[in-house]
């Protein structure tokens, strides 16, 4: 998908964020992609807040629709990344838990897989609510604790503070001062369905079992598998309020009284 001067410029990976534009990466940039185009409506003419930018995609779809979107960083080359590759937006450098905004200064707040990687989750939404106007909403997605690490209190992901289950998530909202509107659940479509059951019950696995172990970018994968991971779309995902604890992903969108 991309050639190796391409794969520089979208940041090296890690396990800390996701980009697009790299095969092995497409399971997990569709699978946030499918959220973005999701709410992507709630932004529509709106000023919009992305929180933690990470590779700045995400930024770059609401900017499709948004009146005015900044996005903050907290690490330096991420941000200059993102200046440079998205045009148009606002970029600045940032810790989430003291954000660089005025009182009730814009109307959404985009989080999308940040709040697990923050330390002080609860000071991080109390910006939140400062900087949304009334009625302003707060959109955050992240892992489900119950799927993603179901068998550990200690994330899988070493860049991961805090996972949290949907009972967990919508508590630490009110407790903020929000009222959730919507708790929803990101799970595989008919699409990735489809691989999970080629793939012995798991696509997820199937690609674990290649990069466990390995350095970041630098694992064999097998032709067929990697072919059928830079085929999922966004499409093959599905989000819906249904079976919430087996979700993969939760999708909040909390208002601001």
């Amino acid at each position: 998908m991309t050639t190796p001067a391409t794969r520089a410029e979208a940041l090296h990976l890690t396990g800390e964020r996701t980009v697009p534009g790299i095969a092995e990466e497409n399971y997990w940039y569709r699978r946030h992609e499918a959220a973005y185009q999701k709410l992507l409506p709630l932004c529509e003419g709106r000023t919009v807040l992305e929180a933690g930018c990470g590779e700045g995609y995400g930024a770059g779809l609401i900017a499709t629709v948004a009146e005015r979107v900044l996005a903050l960083d907290y690490d330096i080359p991420t941000t200059e990344h993102v200046a440079r590759r998205y045009p148009g937006i606002g970029v600045a450098r940032a810790n989430l838990v003291f954000l660089p905004l005025r009182d009730a200064s814009v109307d959404v707040v985009a989080n999308f897989q940040v709040i697990e990687h923050l330390w002080d989750q609860g000071a991080f939404l109390a910006e939140c609510r400062r900087v949304l106007s009334p009625g302003g909403r707060l959109i955050v997605t992240t892992p489900n604790r119950l799927t993603f690490t179901p068998d550990s209190d200690t994330p899988l992901n070493p860049f991961h503070t805090r996972e949290l289950a949907p009972s967990e998530l919508d508590e630490l909202l009110r407790e903020a001062g929000f009222e959730v509107e919507t708790l929803h659940g990101l799970h595989h479509g008919e699409g990735v369905a489809k691989l999970d059951a080629k793939y012995n019950g798991s696509i997820i696995d199937a690609q674990l079992d290649v990069v466990m172990g390995q350095l970041p970018g630098q694992a064999t994968w097998p032709a067929e598998l990697l072919a059928d991971v830079e085929a999922i779309q966004a499409a093959d995902f599905a989000i819906h309020g249904e079976d919430l604890d087996a979700s993969l992903d939760l999708v909040a969108v909390a208002v601001r009284p």
